[in-house]
């Protein structure tokens, strides 16, 4: 009878958590965000759990999560701090 090798628990070889950037660069130790960003954030969120948060224009209150940080990091951004562009926003021609 041929008897089966049985495989070490953990003995899977796992994908490489590191991810690899474009064009072979190393990627830049630098962060994203820079930390008064996140104060504003902060801020954002705090008065979204009071549920005091209002959107843009229309001033109605914010109900979710995520876009209580969208607020957050977009007064960020019009205060001149480092935060990556927004990837959804659509350029003026």
């Amino acid at each position: 009878m041929a008897t089966k090798k049985r495989k070490k628990a953990g003995s899977r070889r796992r994908k490489s958590t590191r991810k690899k950037s474009t064009n072979g660069r190393k990627k830049s130790s630098r962060r994203k965000y820079s930390p008064s960003s996140g104060s504003d954030v902060e801020k954002e969120m705090h008065e979204y759990k009071r549920g005091e948060a209002h959107s843009g224009r229309s001033g109605r209150k914010v109900k979710s999560r995520k876009q209580a940080i969208a607020i957050g990091l977009s007064k960020a951004r019009r205060k001149g701090k480092r935060v990556p562009p927004n990837p959804n926003r659509k350029k003026r021609s």
